[in-house]
């Protein structure tokens, strides 16, 4: 059975999206971007709401743009190599190959998929986050914490939900950001 991932970048203070934009420094860092590469390459699907999708879609094409640098380029393949689901009332078509929209966020549904995928997924961004994690369907959680405190926004983990994790892994880079991975119990 595969797992089911959540990660994302998120301030000091817990927050996955800042309130007045940017939440600091340290993902750009090729070093990082490397880790992150290889932490993710053997994920299969990534489950996405509309926004995220807006966001990730620029790895459709990112191989495109002229010099860019070789973790690019190899995040790009393999994004590309993946499968994505988008849920989403709004979105009426997608712009990058393997990608299926879904209307409405099932966790059953994402239960079977974990079932029957040999590959890991991940959940990505705050708000389906929050439904996957309601839904005790998280498996490990990836955070990478910048140094900046950004004061409000879209928490990292939702509220009125327990958890209870186990420190995996931790890892500082140059940069100043810190990788922390958890576990549910």
């Amino acid at each position: 059975m595969a797992k089911l991932i959540y990660s994302m970048l998120t301030s000091l203070d817990g927050y996955a999206e800042a309130a007045e934009g940017g939440l600091g420094t340290g993902a750009e860092d090729p070093q990082v971007h490397t880790f992150i590469n290889d932490l993710f390459r053997p994920v299969g699907t990534y489950l996405y709401g509309r926004r995220m999708y807006e966001t990730m879609v620029y790895w459709e094409t990112a191989h495109t743009e002229p010099a860019q640098p070789p973790h690019i380029l190899q995040y790009a393949r393999d994004w590309q190599a993946a499968e994505k689901v988008v849920y989403s009332t709004t979105l009426q078509s997608v712009s990058s190959a393997k990608t299926r929209i879904e209307r409405t966020f099932d966790p059953e549904a994402v239960r079977r998929l974990k079932a029957e995928s040999a590959a890991d997924l991940t959940v990505d961004g705050p708000n389906l986050a929050a439904q996957a994690i309601a839904a005790g369907l998280v498996d490990e959680y990836h955070l990478f914490i910048t140094t900046s405190v950004v004061g409000g926004g879209k928490r990292f983990f939702p509220d009125g939900v327990r958890l209870d994790l186990d420190l995996v892994e931790q890892r500082a880079f140059d940069s100043g950001l810190i990788h922390a991975y958890y576990r549910t119990r």
